[in-house]
């Protein structure tokens, strides 16, 4: 029976099995430590099995000593004792033994909970690196709630399920080991009939267990729907209020709500009839023993003492039952939670260093896009025989209508994704040569739309630095980015504490903390994605100034619609569906004539007499 018992509680759990499995390796470090807390725990467990034996020697010696001044223990060494010496020895020796049961299993509680705390915090250092590092098709996939549900979440329940549930449990299988042994040597027959009740137990526990489980998974994935749908929102609560859709999204968030309320309360009503199903076997058992063993005394094969022990052992080996029956929908959602950041964990990147890749060299500038194709998912494709040479500093102004591939370019620059066909080189070597991060720490990007990370201003400018920065160059980025008149004038300067996401700051004023950002970074190549969209016209000039000062002397490709932009970069190429339309500078591009001259034409005249445009140009 004790050698099925790994085999049953893993068909039980079949989640947990592979849970251990995973976090094995995150066990090594810490295995000194969890000798220890086991070594405490089977001390726990002896001094568990000692607790009776006081008890059985004071009924078989001491009691009858003084009433019929007869009556023994069956062990001699006890038996030649006084009995009012054995009952002083008696009465210290529960005290010493509850005393150290205690202490080791405060021992052995410390000892599971340090190294389940310290195992878990390293498998959440690991998931959010190994989350960074996935690829953005994964990104687009997941719902960003749902993955910090099972960050945070899911590994907080890990934490706690390994301290309040999985270490009683193994305590009292440790226990239901021992007293089963010594309850087949005080008597065998007695102990099987005592054990009839077990394997029925066993088996209702892993059949509703298995429910309990089945119910915990559907709800750890309804409760993540719920964080998903809460994070949309409440990043969007800009676009929710404006558009009036509040009562939908409640309504989102409710319905899954009252799902995970519905199936919660299922698996307390299935735990709930476990316990009192437990309760009733057990009560049969204690029935049993007390009939057969009370005859066995009778006949004088057993002593009370011993039918004492037996009583107190019986109800402590059905303990891990009860317990089982108590911890089960814990420990299922526990197996739930462990499933989901496993299959994070196992989550391979589709753009990841290459086997055999090296640092990369500090670059001159040079890029080249070598025959390139890509396309998504959706089968239309992107960018088709694409081959582009960058000179080292040189500007190049990328345009064309919208789904032309530009920003796919840029992408596929920084490896964001791979080419289907073709390669991207810089300086003469394929980018796929070099590790992901040497290649993206010399490459600069202004995005579109600047996201700003909680702390100051300061760690804002410093965040993508690659190194240690001072005060002055932190400051000197900034005026580079025209950055430093505004931020001075705050109440607390370069260390205003930003707002999530940058809400307390202007479109115009976030672009300029991106462009300070880049300056401190000192890349060879910088990219520019729409960096003035959306912007008025005051900081649209001052933020237009702030890139060219940034470009100078560095390769820079500038992403724009705006031809106003990118009449100023040394060469201009024009993409349209995935391939180059027309490449050559601004003059050249409009004496030919082609799309770019016609859009060129089409901008002047939206803009009136088109002064603005000529003056930038010119």
């Amino acid at each position: 029976m004790a050698g099925s018992r790994p085999e049953t509680l893993a068909q039980a759990m079949p989640g947990l099995k592979r849970v251990l499995l995973r976090f094995a390796p995150y066990l090594r470090p810490h295995r000194p430590l969890l000798a220890g807390a086991t070594a405490a725990l089977i001390g726990a467990t002896l001094m568990r099995l000692l607790e009776p034996w006081p008890l059985k020697f004071v009924i078989d010696r001491v009691v009858p000593a003084n009433l019929a001044g007869t009556g023994g223990s069956g062990i001699a060494a006890v038996d030649a004792l006084d009995p009012m010496v054995l009952l002083a020895l008696c009465s210290l020796g529960v005290v010493a033994i509850i005393g150290l049961r205690a202490l080791f299993q405060y021992l052995a509680t410390i000892g599971y909970a340090l190294v389940g705390s310290r195992v878990l915090t390293e498998v959440r250092t690991h998931l959010f690196r190994h989350l960074q590092g996935l690829s953005l098709g994964f990104h687009t996939r997941a719902r960003t709630g749902d993955l910090t549900m099972r960050l945070i979440g899911d590994v907080g329940m890990l934490k706690e399920t390994a301290v309040t549930a999985a270490l009683p449990l193994a305590a009292n299988i440790l226990v239901l080991v021992g007293m089963v042994v010594v309850m087949l040597v005080l008597d065998w027959q007695l102990a099987l009939i005592a054990l009839l009740p077990l394997p029925l137990l066993w088996l209702s526990s892993i059949r509703i267990g298995k429910k309990i489980q089945t119910i915990s998974r559907k709800q750890r994935r309804i409760e993540g729907d719920m964080a998903a749908t809460a994070a949309e929102s409440m990043a969007s609560m800009r676009t929710v209020q404006a558009l009036a859709i509040e009562d939908r999204a409640a309504q989102s968030f409710t319905g899954a709500n009252r799902k995970s309320l519905k199936d919660g309360v299922k698996a307390k009503r299935l735990a709930a009839g476990l316990e009192r199903s437990v309760d009733l076997l057990v009560a049969v058992a204690i029935a049993l023993v007390l009939y057969f063993g009370t005859l066995q005394v009778l006949r004088g094969r057993l002593t009370p003492g011993d039918l004492l022990v037996f009583i107190t052992y019986l109800k402590a080996t059905f303990r891990p039952i009860r317990s089982y029956a108590k911890y089960t929908a814990r420990l299922a959602k526990a197996s739930a939670a462990g499933e989901r950041v496993v299959q994070l964990l196992d989550e391979v990147p589709e753009i990841r260093d290459a086997e055999g890749a090296t640092p990369a060299p500090p670059f001159r500038g040079a890029v080249t896009f070598d025959r390139v194709s890509f396309g998504y998912r959706d089968g239309q494709p992107a960018l088709e025989d694409l081959s582009i040479d960058f000179a080292p500093g040189q500007s190049v102004a990328l345009t064309g209508p919208s789904g032309a591939g530009k920003s796919t370019l840029a992408g596929l620059l920084l490896r964001l994704q791979d080419p289907a066909l073709g390669r991207i080189e810089i300086d003469g070597q394929d980018i796929q040569r070099f590790t992901l991060g040497s290649l993206r720490g010399q490459i600069g990007l202004v995005p579109q739309e600047t996201i700003l990370f909680r702390g100051t201003l300061a760690e804002n400018i410093s965040l993508a630095a690659g190194r240690a920065v001072t005060p002055e160059e932190i400051e000197a980025a900034a005026r580079l980015a025209n950055a430093h008149d505004f931020i001075a004038a705050l109440p607390d300067g370069y260390d205003t504490q930003v707002a999530e996401r940058g809400a307390t700051l202007s479109a115009g004023q976030r672009q300029r903390i991106a462009i300070a950002r880049a300056a401190l970074r000192r890349a060879p190549i910088l990219i520019f994605d729409e960096p003035t969209t959306c912007l008025d016209g005051d900081n649209e000039a001052i933020v237009t100034d702030a890139i060219w000062r940034l470009a100078r002397g560095r390769t820079s490709l500038l992403i724009t619609h705006d031809l106003a932009q990118a009449a100023r970069a040394d060469r201009i190429i024009v993409l349209d569906g995935g391939r180059v339309a027309e490449d050559g500078d601004h003059a050249t591009l409009l004496a030919r004539g082609g799309k770019y001259a016609r859009l060129w034409a089409l901008q002047q005249g939206r803009d009136g007499d088109g002064g603005s445009v000529h003056a930038v140009a010119g």
